[in-house]
């Protein structure tokens, strides 16, 4: 009973290890097209003729 509850048990944690690194996988993916939209849209600010998109 004990070997069949720990092979379920590790199914378990791949399973959550995958469905995590998906929802990781989306998350980089949106956030690098939002940062090229952001460089390809950028305004100038206005000194000097430097323009970014951040206001780091």
């Amino acid at each position: 009973m004990v070997p069949i509850l720990l092979v379920l048990l590790l199914v378990l944690i791949l399973f959550g290890a995958g469905f995590a690194v998906k929802i990781l996988w989306w998350i980089a993916i949106a956030v690098l097209v939002i940062w090229l939209l952001g460089f390809l849209m950028r305004g100038t600010t206005g000194t000097g003729g430097r323009s970014r998109w951040y206001k780091w």
